[in-house]
């Protein structure tokens, strides 16, 4: 019974301490980097974890676990996106509502200084060179 119960208590040791390796940041690690500590473990499978856990884990628990990190997982998540979504979402609808106001004014000022200009009476006619019906000048 000892036989078969030491090697799988060194192999359950073994396959913990690489898959805490593994999930653990590697900005946490401690000693060596994070693919030295790999290596480490796979070489020497047993004294590799041990010394993982002594040496190279992060202090505490939580450093290690997924629910500890505080970033979001998806951008739809991340509220900082999703203000700056929307920020951009209304500057766009601003410059576009600009644009359209721009256009018309401009669409006005040629309507007014094409179209209609000729008909406006003596100041046009003037301008023009041309005598306007129905006055008494005399140029």
């Amino acid at each position: 019974m000892l036989r078969v119960v030491v090697p799988i208590l060194l192999l359950v040791v073994f396959v913990y301490g690489l898959i805490d390796l593994i999930r653990t940041d590697a900005r946490q690690t401690r000693g060596i980097s994070k693919p030295a500590w790999i290596v480490v473990q796979i070489v020497l499978p047993l004294i590799g974890a041990a010394l993982w856990f002594l040496i190279g884990r992060p202090r505490g628990s939580a450093a290690a676990s997924p629910a500890a990190y505080s970033h979001p997982t998806s951008p739809d998540d991340d509220p900082e996106f999703l203000r700056n979504l929307e920020l951009r979402r209304r500057n766009q609808a601003e410059a576009d509502r600009l644009k359209k106001l721009k256009d018309e004014l401009d669409a006005k000022e040629r309507e007014l200084g094409n179209g209609t200009g000729q008909s406006r009476g003596p100041e046009s006619g003037e301008a023009s060179g041309d005598t306007p019906q129905g006055t008494d000048e005399v140029k």
